[in-house]
Formats: C-alpha cells, sequence, structure tokens
C-alpha cells in the first residue's frame, strides 16, 4: 500500500514528566510507513502536559476538563481522521510503552493481516511487566470476561497500546467516557472485523507518577464490570435480559412448587401463603424481562442500521475528498502551478469530539 500515513494519538493527564520523551522518541519513518503527526490529546491536565508536548513537536488537542479515557480515545480518533491517518496508533504518555515498538506494533496492519492491532502484555512469559499481583490477577479476570462475551481469545483486553486503519476508524461508535479499552475490542470482534495481538515488552510500574488505576484496583475493576454489562447489553439484549429474567421466573417457580407441595400435602398454604404473592410478582417480573429483551433486540438492529449508514457517510465523504483532491492536483499540473495535496490527504486541522 505504499507508504502509509500513520498518525499518533497520545492521551496524556497530567504527564508534563514523561510526555515530551514519548513524542521525542516516535520514530517518523518506518518500513511501509510514515508518521505524519504526532497528536497529543490533553485530558484537562492541571500541569504543563500542553505546553511541553507543544515543544517536543507534537499537535495538541485539549479538553476543558477531564472528560476520561473513553472521550480522549474518541477525540484522537476523529483527530486522525481529520489529518488523513490511513493508520491511528494509540499510546500512553507515562512511558509505559516504548514508542520505538510502533513499526513492530503496525507491522500485521501494513501486512493487511489485521483491521486491528493491540500490544498485549500476558502472551509470553519473558516479556510479562512487573506488577502488583493484584492488578495482574485483575487484568486477566477482565480479559477473561471479554473472551467471554464477544467468543474471543484475547490474552490481554487492557491495554492501550494499540492501532487500526482509517476503514476501521469509521466503525467505531460511541465508546464510555472512561475504559474504553475492553468495549473497544468487544464491538470490534461483533461487527466480523480481524484483531490481531502483538507481545510487546511493556513497563509494568510508572517511572513518574502514580497510576490512577493502581491507586483504585476496586473501584477500576467495578467501573470495568459495570462496562462489560452494559456493552453485554447493547449487543446480546435477548441473552442479557433472558438471563435476568430467568432468575425471577426460576425464584417464582421455586416459590410456587413449594407452596403447591405444602398445599398437597397439607390442604392449606398457611404459612406460606405470602409466597403464592413472591411467586407471582416473580414469574410477572420474569416475563416483563423477556419483552423488554425483545425490545431492545429491535432497538439494537436499529442502531446497527444507523451505524452502517454512519460508517457508508464517512466512507463516501473520504472518497469525495480524494476525488476533489486528484481533480486539484490534475488542475494545477494542467496549469503548470504546484501540485496539490496527494489524494486522501486532509488539510483540516483535529477537532475535539467533546
Amino acid at each position: 500500500m505504499g507508504s502509509a500515513r500513520v498518525v499518533v494519538v497520545i492521551p496524556a493527564l497530567n504527564e508534563a514528566a514523561s510526555v515530551g520523551d514519548v513524542v521525542r522518541g516516535v520514530p517518523r519513518e518506518m518500513p511501509g510507513a510514515t508518521v505524519t503527526d504526532v497528536v497529543v490529546v490533553d485530558d484537562g491536565s492541571t500541569d504543563e502536559t500542553a505546553s511541553i508536548a507543544r515543544q517536543a513537536g507534537a499537535t495538541v488537542v485539549s479538553h476543558p476538563r477531564n472528560l476520561g479515557s473513553g472521550a480522549a480515545f474518541a477525540t484522537g480518533r476523529q483527530a486522525g481522521v481529520d489529518l488523513g491517518a490511513e493508520i491511528i496508533c494509540h499510546m500512553d504518555g507515562d512511558g509505559q510503552f516504548d514508542p520505538g515498538d510502533i513499526p513492530a506494533l503496525l507491522a500485521p496492519l501494513l501486512d493487511s493481516r489485521a483491521d486491528l492491532v493491540t500490544c498485549t502484555r500476558f502472551a509470553r512469559k519473558d516479556l510479562e511487566p512487573t506488577m502488583p499481583r493484584v492488578k495482574k490477577w485483575g487484568n486477566r479476570m477482565v480479559t477473561r470476561l471479554v473472551n467471554r462475551s464477544c467468543g474471543g481469545s484475547f490474552t490481554d483486553a487492557s491495554c492501550g497500546f494499540r492501532a487500526y486503519t482509517r476503514t476501521t476508524a469509521h466503525q467505531l461508535h460511541g465508546f464510555s467516557k472512561f475504559d474504553y479499552a475492553q468495549e473497544t475490542l468487544m464491538r470490534i470482534v461483533s461487527r466480523g472485523l480481524r484483531v490481531a495481538e502483538v507481545p510487546l515488552r511493556v513497563r509494568g510500574v510508572r517511572e513518574h507518577g502514580e497510576s490512577r488505576i493502581a491507586r483504585s484496583v476496586l473501584a477500576y475493576g467495578v467501573r470495568c464490570l459495570c462496562i462489560l454489562l452494559l456493552t453485554m447489553r447493547d449487543m446480546h439484549p435477548i441473552r442479557f435480559f433472558a438471563a435476568i429474567g430467568s432468575v425471577f421466573m426460576a425464584a417464582g417457580v421455586f416459590l410456587g412448587a413449594w407452596v403447591l407441595v405444602h398445599w398437597a400435602r397439607t390442604g392449606e398454604t398457611i404459612p406460606y401463603t405470602s409466597f403464592l404473592t413472591g411467586s407471582a410478582l416473580g414469574v410477572m417480573a420474569a416475563i416483563l424481562l423477556y419483552v423488554l429483551g425483545l425490545l431492545a433486540d429491535m432497538i439494537v438492529r436499529q442502531r446497527a442500521v444507523q451505524e452502517q449508514a454512519i460508517f457508508e457517510l464517512r466512507v463516501l465523504k473520504d472518497s469525495l475528498g480524494n476525488s476533489a483532491a486528484a481533480a486539484s492536483a490534475s488542475r494545477g499540473a494542467g496549469a503548470g502551478g504546484a501540485p496539490g495535496r496527494e489524494p486522501g490527504s486532509r488539510a483540516s486541522e483535529p477537532r475535539s469530539e467533546t
């Protein structure tokens, strides 16, 4: 595909101590690709993150306040598209990922073997980072939940070092404000896109500052679990609501059967008469949840149609932009002037999706 244009996106929150080194460490040339822009998404930092990133040569897109990693991901995705990226690469600004590993990460994309690639910290024992046991255990549990939810076979569902093609970027919609990583993989798999994991060495403990995840592993785990459940609700609503409904149905049937057996033995419902009310409520709640699952499935199908329409509109916009750029280049060459921008390139400034 020639030399692919790559935009590297670095979300950062109060990373003044490390973001400059990360930006400067990004290789500009690599086999099959050229990094045309480095974009730092300043997610409401209160230190000098933005100014240091600019001094290091990055384009900075700032959020007015801390909106979360999911919002930073969406802003970075849009910035990459606006800058004409054929591949968008995300990496954190805390220095835990080595920018020199970007060529290895991008290899499956450049070889057309994947639509999205993600770094894995746990596929190879010799590359596993040193980190607190509870953090490693939490990552493995989240990965297992993601695999069970979407039928994947990932070894690391939480790593923020990943990259994807422009076409894949057009298919990414509506992520949670926080902890987008798992939701991204689940939605990508549900769309039938190809995902590849690349084992890389990652620093397990930050050199500067303290990880917000490590500060509250329990809160992070609860938040991830909530996001996984909500994503399952959106992806498999019938299964989701049927599972909850089945719990109520089982409780209702059990209470009703208990009273029925007692009545068959004694000829009366006392002292379990109140169980009849619980049984009726349980069965009614189950039926309502089953119906809710059917309605939610209809909504999800409609959303899928809308997302496909958005994807096709984005692709059409790209196609029209390519045609306009090609026509401009042709006119410029015919007039003996300077050629226009290369087809597919974009001159617009990145904009923030806040």
